[in-house]
């Protein structure tokens, strides 16, 4: 079955960003292809070191005690990838930036395997930061000549209190449509 990655890159376990990751899913699920969420709870990525390693290796990042490669490897065997990150100060958590700078760089120096792939970014912040959020994830997938579905409206959700976003029913809706998208452009596309 096809299968869509979705990376959340929340620190907390059942927070709002899990809520909107496990909302995507089920819509993915739907209609028709497999998700899967890699958690990034209990991880720390480090940053790009610009060795050139996956350009040696093809498809390996040098950096092999944060989990990442396994994470890549899994991308790799999927036709889709959905980040998921929750808004630190007006923009995506760290450690979602670190590890897609990576990613962008083993799919670089390997096969670009990350090229024709389908997903999009989704935010989640009490009050603001997201459309910067989804502006600054975005340049991972256009950078990387992937396709990016949409929805109805910015792939975002507002909650600050674990649970909270699911009061936001609108954020829940786009979220949902957003899955159904990827799925469905996935399957006309394979």
């Amino acid at each position: 079955m096809k299968k869509v990655i979705i990376l959340n890159a929340s620190p907390r376990a059942n927070g709002n960003t899990d809520i909107l990751c496990r909302t995507c899913a089920e819509a993915i699920e739907k209609n028709g292809c497999e998700a899967e969420i890699v958690s990034f709870r209990g991880k720390s990525f480090k940053s790009c070191i610009a060795c050139n390693t996956c350009k040696e290796k093809k498809g390996e990042c040098a950096i092999k005690d944060d989990g990442l490669n396994e994470i890549i490897d899994k991308i790799k065997d999927a036709k889709g990838l959905i980040v998921a990150s929750p808004v630190y100060f007006g923009t995506a958590r760290g450690d979602m930036m670190s590890a897609i700078q990576r990613i962008s760089m083993v799919s670089y120096g390997g096969d670009r395997f990350l090229s024709g792939m389908v997903g999009g970014p989704i935010a989640v912040a009490r009050r603001g930061g997201h459309t910067a959020t989804i502006q600054e994830l975005l340049m991972f997938y256009f950078i990387n000549d992937m396709i990016v579905a949409g929805s109805d409206y910015w792939n975002m959700a507002f909650g600050k209190a674990p649970g909270e976003v699911e009061e936001d029913s609108e954020g829940l809706v786009v979220i949902s449509k957003f899955g159904a998208n990827v799925a469905n452009i996935i399957n006309k596309m394979n």
